[in-house]
């Protein structure tokens, strides 16, 4: 899993922020992808070796991961920035400076190589819980609602907002916050949330008045909650379902009055707002109608009513992720408006597999703390 996100990630990120994300891979880039696939390996390829050792580290094996922590650094950098890279870097700094630090921070202190062989070759660094975590859980539900976004499901979330909200005063906003709302439903990435809502709703939103700095921001709080939304949560909600020893339905079910009464709120502030400034809806000529929608795209709730009924039955959340989002290609099939062929389920894998990367990165990353 971490050797193909690795690889996936010098291929699809340029080293800086200012170079084109569309162009084509560099020798450098091609030369870190597949050092990382083989840093991913070698524990693989030398996992006898070393459990006869009983894991203790040889230099050789100091050497690969030193490079491999180092590379991961840099995949972190390149999705997510000098944050999450910082963070490592203070910590992994502290165990060294600890034996000079003073009072409850003062430590023994560590060598370089058990740093290096703790977050290397045991599970309680990189290849951590979170690790774990993205490779089972997190990449099928993010797969799973890439199949959805593939089936038409984003279509039907913003013809559903526009025909429920879209008229009142404020409306564009307001569909804004529904369709991201019913999108963090089966994505739990709030930048993919942006990316498949924000296009549509942040043009209407300015096209009908509002400030663009307000749309983006209406739009950007719609989408964080999507981390939180049950039934596809964020990363830390699986996480969280591992650390407790709780199925994943038990954390979903806590988190479903929060994320509502934050929609709730989100939604009330936009009233507030588009009634302070005398903000209109949308004509009612220029929406879509309820009726119409639900019968011409409502099957395509039946995969999430699924997800969710698996989950309360006590299947496990793997299980019931993989069924779900088969169940997409048979029930996408109903209509011949929403078939799929075979070009939208590749159209699908690919998406899948760039919306798990920043995500799996993280995961990983945070083994360093």
């Amino acid at each position: 899993h971490l050797a193909f996100i690795l690889f996936l990630t010098f291929m699809l990120y340029p080293a800086s922020a200012k170079t084109d994300k569309n162009r084509n891979p560099g020798f450098i880039d091609l030369a870190l992808g597949i050092i990382a696939v083989w840093c991913s390996f070698y524990l693989v390829y030398h996992y006898r070796t070393i459990a006869i050792r009983g894991g203790y580290a040889i230099n050789y094996d100091i050497f690969v991961g030193a490079i491999f922590c180092l590379i991961l650094m840099e995949a972190a950098r390149r999705t997510m920035g000098f944050v999450i890279l910082s963070l490592s870097w203070i910590c992994i700094i502290y165990l060294f400076v600890g034996p000079y630090m003073p009072g409850i921070l003062q430590h023994g202190g560590f060598t370089f190589n058990r740093v290096v062989a703790h977050m290397y070759m045991s599970i309680e660094g990189v290849f951590g819980i979170a690790a774990g975590v993205s490779a089972t859980y997190v990449y099928l539900f993010i797969l799973f609602g890439a199949f959805l976004n593939k089936s038409g499901t984003t279509k039907l979330f913003a013809n559903l907002a526009l025909a429920a909200a879209g008229h009142t005063p404020g409306g564009p906003a307001k569909v804004a916050i529904i369709a991201s709302g019913l999108m963090g439903t089966i994505q739990g990435s709030s930048a993919a949330n942006v990316a498949a809502t924000g296009p549509f709703t942040i043009p209407l939103m300015k096209s009908l008045g509002f400030k663009g700095y307000f749309a983006a921001a209406v739009e950007a709080v719609a989408s964080c909650g999507g981390q939180f939304l049950p039934p596809v949560m964020g990363a830390s909600a699986f996480i969280m379902a591992e650390y407790l020893g709780k199925p994943y339905a038990y954390v979903a079910a806590g988190a479903a009055l929060p994320a509502i009464l934050y929609y709730i709120a989100v939604y009330y502030q936009v009233h507030l707002r588009a009634r302070k400034v005398g903000m209109v809806g949308i004509p009612r000529n220029r929406l879509p109608a309820l009726k119409v929608v639900i019968i011409q795209q409502g099957h395509l709730f039946l995969p999430i009513v699924i997800l969710i009924t698996m989950l309360m039955l006590k299947y496990t959340a793997l299980y019931a992720a993989f069924f779900s989002t088969m169940a997409i290609i048979v029930i996408s099939a109903l209509r011949k408006e929403t078939r799929m062929s075979l070009r939208d389920i590749i159209d699908a894998l690919e998406l899948g597999a760039k919306n798990v990367i920043s995500t799996a990165i993280v995961c990983c990353t945070i083994g360093f703390v």
